[in-house]
């Protein structure tokens, strides 16, 4: 099983989601370590090759974006909810620069 890092704050920005989308998130965070795709989900390629987006949808849509392509770890770059059809360009850039630091470490 993948040993799961959160990068940044988004271990407190997931706790922060209500009850049911924190469940929901865990759950699919389990497939993704088990190796398994998450049940609703889609290529980020905006921010990098391999980064992929948990989309969460309960009336409120919920983001989890992460990549695991390193080794036995899945990073979660970023999570948020999702208030508009498009994603906002603060959250990409924000995924962005965490992918960067990944990338960083697991090039050294």
């Amino acid at each position: 099983m993948k040993q799961v890092i959160f990068e940044g704050n988004s271990l407190e920005t997931i706790r922060a989601f209500p009850n049911n989308a924190r469940q929901r998130t865990g759950y699919e965070i389990d497939r993704v370590q088990r190796g398994l795709e998450p049940l609703n989900w889609k290529p980020i390629a905006t921010i990098g090759p391999s980064v992929r987006e948990i989309r969460v949808q309960l009336g409120v849509q919920y983001r989890i974006i992460y990549i695991a392509k390193f080794g036995d770890k899945v990073h979660i770059l970023h999570g948020f909810q999702k208030k508009s059809q498009k994603t906002p360009k603060l959250d990409i850039e924000l995924a962005r620069k965490r992918l960067l630091q990944v990338t960083r470490r697991h090039n050294k």
